[in-house]
């Protein structure tokens, strides 16, 4: 297996073309040919350089709409090929099969084409790509010849080995890109199945396929001496504090995202069931310790903290509308501290106050997001694997109600009932809620 393998070919064929031009420069410069399909060499030739169109490769039309163009054995063979084989060579000799040392390719924006919550079932389909992974897979096979770049973000690290090794890149360098190109298309393949598995949903499928990717890490884990980080889904578009813009204070913690998490599924559990209210929701080590539907959000966050003022202190509150002064008012009493504040938006009034109240505050827009929150399956990781269920989204609904004993409900009552209902779903195992109603608000009394 060889260390150092000299750069002369590279395919190049990219859907996003983030500084494809300087790379192939840097390329070109260097006394790489490059070859190329479609739009990759139309914006190649259009800046100067000199390319090889792939069909002069493989002797065969572009066709189906692009959908057929490298699935050819001059592309292939010319990846696949081990050079230290006599075999080998002799086959690509018979066949005029001129190795490739490089290819540099990104899929279809799939992920990015299904983010849209309108999208149809045709355009998505359109946007798997077929030849990019198994150009990708064959390279990456083949990492003790070839080079498989899948992210423009290393296109430095390799004009910078070239340059350190007069031409050629080293076997560490393709083993490292070989492993990022197969964890590229194996989430990939991940994002479709997700898709296609909402579309055409089965309950539990075989093969549970997560897809994540790694969108930051943190400082630790649960406690000091574990390591942490944060992984989004792609299937997700709807409001979650991992799609959330940080609009001010510290990095969050891992426990910052777990409690910000079930504070704002639990003030979406109580919108599902007052959508005409302000609510919001206070967490305390993952548990809700109150909940309040109001007529403003300054009385749903005075609610909400009233159900349980101690707990609430250093807690986490989410709100289900944007921010006002008001309410940003009751966040900032100085009776108050709060770790992370959640909320669609902030007006620019309330978000000043916060800022200028606590300089460490994190505070979430999770802007008006539409779509899916979440997988339809909930995953919880045990040693060994993983505990599957259906996400419990049922929302109480005191029409469907028995009434079994005791004095006829008047609909107030049943209202307190559906957001005791509310803070229950979101407690630990058995659960009290107890629910009342002040004023014009509703709101938790009590957790346990």
């Amino acid at each position: 297996m060889p260390d150092l393998v000299p750069l002369r070919r590279a395919l190049l064929s990219v859907s996003d073309k983030t500084d494809l031009v300087p790379f192939a420069k840097a390329l070109e410069a260097r006394g790489v040919e490059l070859v190329s399909t479609g739009g990759t060499a139309r914006t190649l030739e259009e800046a100067g350089l000199k390319v090889t169109p792939v069909e002069q490769v493989t002797g065969f039309p572009e066709g189906l709409d692009g959908r057929v163009k490298t699935l050819h054995p001059s592309v292939h063979g010319a990846l696949l090929a081990l050079r230290d084989k006599p075999e080998h060579n002799a086959f690509l000799e018979k066949h005029s099969i001129t190795p490739i040392d490089l290819v540099c390719i990104n899929l279809y924006p799939f992920e990015r084409t299904v983010s849209d919550p309108g999208v149809s079932l045709l355009d998505a389909i359109e946007n798997i790509d077929i030849g990019g992974p198994a150009m990708i897979r064959a390279a990456a096979k083949n990492y003790q010849w070839v080079a498989t770049v899948t992210n423009p973000d290393r296109y430095d690290r390799v004009i910078g080995e070239l340059d350190a090794h007069d031409g050629a890149t080293t076997l560490p360098l393709r083993a490292e890109l070989s492993a990022a190109a197969f964890g590229r298309t194996s989430h990939y393949d991940a994002a479709i199945a997700s898709f296609l598995s909402r579309r055409f949903p089965t309950p539990f499928p075989e093969v549970v396929r997560t897809g994540y990717t790694k969108s930051g890490t943190l400082r630790y884990g649960e406690n000091p001496h574990q390591e942490a980080a944060i992984y989004r889904d792609p299937a997700s578009t709807g409001p979650s504090v991992v799609n959330a813009r940080q609009l001010h204070g510290k990095a969050l913690s891992y426990n910052n995202l777990l409690d910000a998490s079930a504070a704002l599924e639990g003030v979406k559990s109580l919108t599902k069931t007052h959508p005409d209210h302000a609510g919001a929701c206070v967490v305390k080590h993952n548990a809700p310790c109150g909940l309040c539907a109001g007529a403003t959000i300054e009385g749903a966050v005075d609610g909400a903290i009233a159900g349980n003022p101690v707990a609430a202190y250093g807690g986490i509150i989410a709100i289900n509308r944007d921010l006002d002064l008001a309410g940003a008012e009751r966040i900032a009493d100085k009776r108050s501290f709060f770790e992370v504040v959640v909320a669609p938006g902030f007006d620019d009034d309330a978000l000043e106050l916060l800022r200028g109240r606590w300089a460490n505050v994190r505070l979430l827009a999770t802007d008006h997001r539409t779509g899916s929150s979440a997988r339809k399956l909930d995953m919880r990781s045990i040693p060994g694997g993983l505990l599957v269920q259906d996400r419990d989204t049922r929302a109480p609904k005191p029409e469907q109600w028995t009434h079994a004993a005791g004095p006829e409900p008047d609909p107030a009552r049943l209202d307190e009932a559906a957001l005791a209902m509310v803070a229950a779903k979101h407690l630990m195992s058995n659960a009290i809620a107890i629910a009342g109603r002040d004023g014009g608000s509703m709101r938790i009394l009590g957790t346990g």
